[in-house]
């Protein structure tokens, strides 16, 4: 399975994508037959003394007590929280002999710990020994994605691939380090390879799909979805993409039942529920959307949108005090979160607070100057306290910015 990268925030009608990211090689079957070489039998002659016997056998027994003991090794590598017993292992290995196998079984272990740079590091040693091993390469460049070498790792993948043009998980990962760095054609063009390599690969068809989403192709996103779907019906990412892609074209029954169908996967994906919530508000069920965002932060009560989008839903709702407290909590959890401001700030115009407003909207501005219609929103609330030339301003540069209902009060504010 793709191993998940934290997720951005989804906020009000913001419904970004799944996110993505290569998937480790668990085993790579080419190096299984190495683990299990042949015995060797001990022919010896009568005439050898028992002391010249012990000599002759000596290599024989270290080569197969290190044989043993990466074979060991490797068996452990497929075992979450063995990673410091293959490291010990492998240790038991290089003493006795050098061998890449030994250092890939401990580079692989090292990156499930988190220590890149050693694996990096034991990834160069399997290539000094091999130069010839794909899966090091392939690794070595997951090892470098992590670290934010992403042109180092599609280096890594471009040889891996040069070695074995049948790699399919270095295309896949080419495609998602193509992917991080803008190039969404290229990584499409890596994940098709993947797919004519593996028409199997669920994780191939749900990443394209996303690369087909940010380049706007909708339908041929949901294809890949639905693709990915009928390979993996458990795919909680493309359940979570298709809702996102359906939403964006304005399907919002049929977002919130891919929505759904990922919380029935994972009742804690945090993401499909504050998603479902907006759908659910969209489409004018707040109640069910301030449900969804209480799963939300319950979840994770760090999660600033969530209490934005339910502050929002209980304004609506005519609740402007839980709104405003949730207002509140979204800007004590992020003090740079703009949206929240500007909202904050609507509704203290609403209940007739407007140098509170003002204050709220001057916030929203110093974070994010491109928000147009937070300055539109101060010009008007400037108009109501008398400061017609500030208003003006104001609601000038909100048009700049191309706001339409700004364009629309400029004639009555700047007579």
């Amino acid at each position: 399975m793709p191993r998940p990268l934290p997720p951005e925030p989804r906020g009000r009608g913001s419904l970004s994508h799944c996110q993505r990211s290569p998937q480790m090689r668990r085993l790579p079957a080419l190096l299984a037959a190495l683990l299990l070489p042949a015995a060797q039998p001990l022919l010896l002659g009568t005439a050898l003394s028992t002391a010249s016997l012990l000599v002759s056998e000596a290599p024989a027994r270290a080569k197969s007590s290190a044989d043993a003991l990466l074979k060991k090794a490797w068996a452990l590598l497929r075992k979450k929280g063995s990673e410091q017993e293959v490291i010990k292992l492998a240790n038991q290995v290089l003493m006795i002999r050098q061998s890449a196998d030994a250092y890939f079984s401990r580079a692989y272990a090292k990156s499930h710990l988190g220590d890149m740079q050693g694996a990096i590091a034991d990834y160069n040693q399997v290539l000094a020994i091999n130069s010839q091993y794909a899966d090091a390469y392939n690794n070595r460049g997951l090892a470098k994605s992590h670290l934010g070498d992403v042109q180092g790792a599609i280096s890594d993948y471009n040889q891996a691939i040069a070695i074995n043009p049948k790699d399919v998980n270095a295309y896949y990962n080419r495609g998602v380090a193509k992917a991080d760095l803008g190039d969404k054609e290229g990584a499409i063009a890596d994940y098709n390879q993947a797919i004519a390599i593996n028409p199997q690969y669920a994780d191939a068809y749900n990443n394209r799909g996303v690369a087909k989403s940010d380049l706007g192709e909708k339908h041929g996103a949901i294809s890949d979805y639905n693709q990915a779907i009928a390979i993996n019906p458990k795919d909680v990412n493309a359940y979570y993409n298709r809702g996102v892609a359906k939403a964006d074209l304005g399907d919002k029954q049929g977002a919130i039942a891919d929505y759904s169908q990922a919380i029935a996967i994972n009742p804690k994906d945090a993401n499909a529920y504050i998603n479902r919530g907006n759908a659910k508000s969209a489409s004018g069920d707040k109640q069910g959307a301030i449900a969804d965002y209480n799963q939300t932060i319950a979840i994770n009560p760090q999660y600033a949108d969530a209490y934005h989008n339910r502050g929002v839903a209980k304004s609506d709702l005519g609740d402007n005090q839980g709104a405003i407290a949730d207002y509140n909590q979204a800007i004590a959890i992020n003090p740079q979160y703009a949206g929240t401001y500007f909202s904050r700030g609507k509704l203290k115009y609403k209940l007739g607070d407007d140098q509170g407003a003002i204050a709220d909207y001057n916030k929203a501005i110093a974070i994010n100057s491109q928000l147009a219609d937070a300055w539109g929103a101060r010009g008007l609330a400037k108009s109501q306290l008398g400061d017609r030339l500030g208003a003006c301003e104001d609601m000038r540069k909100s048009a700049s910015l191309g706001s339409s209902s700004a364009q629309s009060f400029l004639p009555q504010m700047c007579q």
